[in-house]
């Protein structure tokens, strides 16, 4: 199976979830889980539930962005603890490391949309919240991080995307 067809599919998969009526962060990595073999149920989707409107309509970070992250957690994230803090330090920070991988969606999603903020990226909309125009940008934004993380996750590439540059990071 090739990449552009699994990125395809879990961007269709999104879209098609979103319109159920599931939250962002439950639609992406819902539809993440359903086409990128991660050995966790489809029903981990209940862990994103909290996530949608940023954060539970906190508007903090964007539930498409926490979507993405989780399922690229659900590919890549630890399955053990560490045998010792080096070891971990190894893994988070090394070449390839794991921060160096989860940076790029919240870069990506900066440079694409201008925030990660759900109330800022929704502002418009806060008198009329479910308008057809909201929920079209709320449904563009899950389909594109749907399909960054299914291209992240597909096929399975830490040494890649664990090596890149830091795009913007603390010290």
């Amino acid at each position: 199976m090739q990449r552009q067809e699994v990125v395809e599919r879990v961007r269709q998969k999104a879209k098609n979830l979103f319109k159920t009526g599931l939250n962002c962060a439950e639609c992406v990595l819902t539809a993440v889980l359903s086409e990128v073999e991660t050995g966790l149920p489809l029903e981990s989707m209940c862990l994103m539930t909290g996530f949608g409107g940023g954060m539970g309509h906190f508007g903090d970070t964007c539930g498409a962005l926490s979507g993405a992250m989780a399922a690229l957690g659900a590919v890549y994230g630890r399955r053990q603890i560490p045998a010792s803090p080096k070891e971990s330090r190894e893994q988070m920070h090394g070449t390839p490391g794991l921060y160096k991988l989860f940076n790029r969606p919240p870069y990506e999603f900066q440079q694409r949309f201008g925030s990660t903020q759900c109330r800022v990226l929704t502002a418009s909309w806060q008198q009329n919240w479910l308008c057809k125009e909201h929920l079209s940008f709320c449904r563009h934004l899950v389909i594109t991080m749907a399909g960054l993380a299914a291209e992240m996750a597909f096929p399975k590439d830490l040494d890649r995307w664990g090596s890149m540059p830091f795009e913007a990071h603390y010290p």
